[in-house]
């Protein structure tokens, strides 16, 4: 049947809802959008007047077809090139969704998103749709076609294996601003121990290049091994210009609810660096600098107000 308007009015009232869902699923905003594109066409072509209740038959055709999209990721991903990270999304991106309670807040955070990557699809789906989203056991057990009791032995099993990570620190936006000039101040300082002593002991540093830009394929692990590593990092150098086509323009802001710093070049986001601020320090520095990751990132760089004064030019 063809849609009528107010059919497609409700889809598009859903859409921030469905895309949300997504992102956290999956991890990548283009592939949410993907993912959301099919569930329009599969209400499009369903008789939804027969539908009771569309916005529960949304998610659950968005949530399998997520599910699908995670195993056969996981069989990409043994083949991507170094490290997968997420497709971090700057302050204000609507695809982060609702930001109401703590829990929500931590379910889009940068080092949850990494986290999540270590359960099976099934338990990534129940988390989510429980943390995040507040759906209850018996509405989750419908979406996965699961029992209610399945899904609440799901969740506490992927809530266990999320809390096993290190302790979040939850910072506003100025306390973000004031961590990251300090993290600059100390990674453009030429020397090590300013890092250090900003470091816990078992930080690591992660860049995701995707085999199109250089990046380790190992992490660094240790408060100094991360601190020398940073050091050359953050050194203006003719070769990193290169690589970038400029001088890269580094600004603070946040990124999944995490301090972050972005290097833009001629408008365009060439980096973002998440960190990971706990109570003992900075526990992880998490690069994204594969540029199939930074694009709405860009288009978002392009339509915000991120601007301002650069906190440093490499």
């Amino acid at each position: 049947m063809a849609l009528i308007t107010s059919d497609v009015d409700r889809f598009e009232a859903a859409r921030p809802r469905l895309e949300a869902i997504a992102y956290r699923l999956l991890g990548s905003a283009s592939e949410a959008e993907d993912a959301v594109q099919e569930t329009f066409l599969r209400w499009q072509a369903a008789d939804v007047r027969r539908i009771e209740v569309p916005e529960a038959w949304l998610t659950k055709v968005l949530t399998n077809l997520c599910l699908n999209l995670l195993t056969s990721a996981r069989a990409r991903r043994e083949t991507y090139v170094g490290q997968w990270l997420p497709e971090p999304l700057l302050a204000g991106d609507p695809m982060l969704g609702p930001a109401d309670t703590a829990e929500q807040r931590e379910s889009v955070s940068y080092a949850v998103l990494v986290l999540l990557e270590r359960l099976s699809p099934n338990e990534r789906a129940v988390y989510v749709l429980r943390e995040a989203f507040d759906y209850s056991h018996r509405e989750i057990a419908e979406i996965l076609d699961l029992t209610e009791a399945a899904s609440q032995q799901i969740f506490h099993r992927a809530k266990k294996h999320v809390a096993a990570g290190k302790a979040r620190t939850r910072i506003d936006e100025a306390a973000a601003r004031r961590v990251v000039e300090e993290f600059l101040a100390a990674a453009t300082s030429g020397r090590t121990e300013p890092l250090v002593r900003l470091l816990t002991q078992d930080a690591i540093s992660v860049g995701d290049g995707g085999g199109k830009v250089p990046a380790r394929a190992k992490a660094f692990e240790g408060a100094l091994a991360v601190a020398k590593f940073l050091r050359g990092l953050f050194k203006p150098g003719e070769s990193k210009r290169a690589l970038v086509g400029g001088a890269p323009d580094i600004y603070a802001t946040t990124a999944n609810g995490e301090p972050a710093i972005v290097a833009v070049v001629d408008g365009r986001v060439v980096a973002i660096t998440c960190l990971e601020v706990t109570e003992e320090g900075i526990a992880a520095v998490r690069s994204q600098v594969n540029p199939d990751k930074l694009v709405r990132a860009t288009e978002q760089w392009a339509a915000g107000d991120f601007g301002g004064t650069p906190l440093y030019t490499l």
